[in-house]
């Protein structure tokens, strides 16, 4: 069966599929619904899924040979936020939205699987869908030390891109996303009443200090040391109960970004020293809990020309377009520091109306974009096979 044909008689039930699991979204590590289902999916195909250990989450091989194993991975957590859209198959979880596309990339990885099957590849691809994207470190850490990489030779992926038109995917050789940690600052004082702020430590207004001027601070001390760029944002302040109470406690947490690998290796230390400067005399106390994310997705240059070469192919030249990197992180990055691999942008804006970006509230697809989607996988994994020869 052809690609086409296989497309023509699955193409609406891949469509189904990724609405049921946009009504029915889940949020990091607690997919079991959506795993059941992409299980049971594939045990209909007559494929053998194996569940992660850490219990939502698998992988599934498909094909045969003792050569190196390609990799095509998709991503199945949702988001916690409430999906405001108007579509038909909008949420029905409250306060949980897949607004960041990964039902759009479980729909194209398990077409790919499906399709293969049917019609067994040249080798063993490994269908990786991947839990708990959207957490530090992401649910990568989980697939690798299970040892699900360690036999592949090469790892493709794509991701939603809303700015893109349906019909095409970006790439580019090198990063193509950025690092991404989480910041938690803890200011402790002694609190007070607010008649007499003077009698003291007044700390709403330190703890805004800080987090107005620490951005620039740390960007300063980047750029002394000839580094690249960041970008620290604050997510939430909380503090205090009482509107006459000077609050003892304040806590701000936020993301720290940048699009380069050394920076972020130097990025705490750096940030911690800034923290220091500022706070030096504010009379607090203070603590700064800083956790690790994620390294720059890095796309490796063999895999990421052979799969330009491969979509140009099955859907043309024009659909090939180059994409800027990203200020936002991805697990995919684990998996293209151990083994070579590409990352690709997927184009599903129809072309019509509000470009929407990744996390909107009302955020959809074009839903023409599953068929690219599967078609670039399958061309992907039929060259790089052929390269293997």
């Amino acid at each position: 069966m052809s690609l086409s044909e296989f497309l023509q008689m699955r193409g609406e039930e891949l469509i189904s599929f990724r609405r049921d699991l946009h009504a029915h979204p889940e949020l990091s590590s607690q997919e079991t619904r959506t795993t059941a289902a992409i299980v049971r999916r594939l045990q209909v195909a007559g494929l053998e899924p194996k569940v992660l250990n850490c219990g939502t989450g698998l992988v599934c091989d498909v094909g045969t040979g003792d050569g190196p194993v390609l990799a095509l991975r998709a991503d199945i957590d949702a988001l916690a936020m409430d999906d405001e859209s108007h579509a038909s198959y909008r949420s029905l979880s409250e306060g949980v939205a897949h607004a960041c596309g990964h039902d759009v990339h479980t729909a194209i990885v398990l077409g790919a699987g499906l399709f293969f099957a049917q019609n067994p590849p040249a080798g063993r691809v490994r269908l990786i869908f991947e839990p708990a994207e959207e957490t530090v470190p992401g649910g990568a850490v989980d697939v690798i030390d299970e040892g699900h990489l360690d036999d592949v030779g090469v790892i493709f992926g794509l991701h939603c891109d809303p700015k893109k038109q349906v019909g095409t995917i970006g790439l580019r050789t090198g990063p193509v996303s950025s690092a991404s940690d989480l910041v938690r600052i803890t200011l402790d004082g002694p609190g007070g009443h607010t008649a007499r702020p003077e009698a003291t430590v007044d700390l709403i207004a330190v703890t805004s200090e800080l987090a107005l001027r620490l951005p620039q601070v740390l960007t300063e001390r980047v750029e002394r040391a000839d580094k690249g760029p960041i970008r620290l944002v604050w997510g939430s302040f909380l503090s205090g109960d009482a509107p006459n109470v000077i609050p003892a406690k304040a806590v701000l947490t936020g993301t720290l970004r940048t699009p380069d690998r050394v920076v972020w290796e130097a990025l705490r230390r750096l940030l911690t020293e800034s923290v220091e400067l500022i706070l030096g005399e504010a009379g607090v106390q203070w603590d700064l809990a800083y956790r690790h994310g994620v390294p720059p997705v890095d796309n490796h240059v063999e895999p990421t020309a052979l799969w330009a070469d491969a979509i140009a192919d099955e859907l043309g030249q024009s659909a090939v377009v180059p994409t800027e990197q990203s200020w936002g992180g991805d697990s995919f990055a684990w998996y293209t520091d151990r083994v070579p691999g590409c990352y690709g942008r997927l184009g599903v804006h129809d072309g019509s109306g509000e470009t929407l970006d990744l996390h909107a509230s009302t955020f959809d697809v074009d839903e023409r974009a599953i068929e690219v989607g599967v078609r670039a996988m399958v061309a992907a994994t039929r060259h790089w096979f052929a390269a293997q020869r």
